[in-house]
């Protein structure tokens, strides 16, 4: 009887506990919403405020995002990829460099733009302003944002004429740096690497397949290609570029894409004319040509009657 109610005070005791430490954690989570509540976010002459956009959070962003942003909605078991976590502060599509916070105006971009192959879709019916607001929300959830600032938006030199030196230019790029690991030599996101690649979360993630998409992950233009190249897709087996490639070859390779791609471009009628092939990682390596053994000269001839 003793044993009986011993074990019924110790779980007693241990509801007590929980109820406690759920109390306490119910506390803290009020306050940080209070305190990060007053995040704002400032693009162009908008300046958003995170509590004017709550409700469209709820009713637009919570099912796949979850109520404290960590990207546990009531979706989540059904998407892939997996919806944002917020509260890590690290994102894809950026204008600044691998690692550092995006700036306001990235996310006021990505919230209209949507990610092409995923389920993030396009929520161009927000107003500027909603999505001010919507941006300072997504912040709110992250205490990177209450600590650092974003980072300084990379430099992107005048897009270049396209030519063909340039595209088969970018086929060498797209070669050397090993795009096709993950890629495919087609672009179709089957390259020996794809079936290995995880996110860092260690959740598999597709390579992405320009051989069949007409966007990019992160806009459509070839600035917003060249800006994948040189800051990276965070999160992502994507890394940054910028140390391993100058931006005159980063354009190259921008151009090398498109021409990958299926609809027309003058990319890819200037790859039919060079008749360019997929990249073979198999190939022996180029050689340089063998040095030539420098020209004998005649002897020299004496003038008649010159003593020798």
């Amino acid at each position: 009887m003793r044993t009986s109610f011993l074990k019924g005070s110790f779980g007693v005791t241990a509801a007590a506990v929980l109820a406690l430490a759920n109390i306490s954690w119910g506390q803290n989570t009020v306050y940080q919403e209070n305190q990060w509540m007053e995040m704002q976010s400032h693009i162009g002459k908008f300046t958003g405020h995170a509590a004017a956009a709550k409700s469209d959070y709820r009713r637009y962003c919570v099912g796949c995002h979850g109520e404290i942003g960590d990207g546990n909605g009531e979706n989540f078991p059904w998407l892939d990829p997996k919806p944002r976590d917020f509260t890590l502060g690290v994102f894809k599509c950026r204008s600044t460099p691998t690692g550092t916070l995006p700036t306001d105006e990235d996310l006021f971009n990505t919230i209209a733009r949507g990610l092409v192959t995923s389920n993030m879709p396009q929520w161009n019916t927000f107003t500027n302003q909603q999505r001010a607001d919507l941006v300072a929300y997504v912040k709110h959830f992250s205490a990177r944002f209450q600590n650092e600032k974003p980072g300084e938006p990379i430099q992107i030199p005048p897009e270049p004429e396209i030519t063909a030196d340039r595209v088969k230019a970018g086929q060498e790029v797209f070669n050397r740096v090993q795009c096709w690991k993950c890629h495919g030599v087609e672009g179709r996101g089957n390259g020996p690497s794809a079936a290995t690649l995880t996110d860092d979360q260690s959740r598999p993630i597709l390579a992405y397949n320009s051989h069949d998409e007409t966007t990019f992950k992160c806009g459509t233009s070839d600035v917003d290609l060249y800006k994948i190249f040189m800051t990276g897709l965070d999160g992502t087996p994507m890394p940054s570029w910028s140390d391993n490639i100058k931006p005159d070859e980063a354009w190259d390779l921008v151009f090398y894409l498109r021409s990958l791609q299926p609809m027309k471009s003058k990319e890819k009628e200037i790859a039919r004319q060079l008749g360019l092939k997929p990249v073979n990682p198999n190939a022996p390596a180029a050689q340089p040509p063998a040095a030539q053994p420098p020209a004998t000269q005649p002897p020299a001839t004496q003038p008649p009657g010159s003593q020798p």
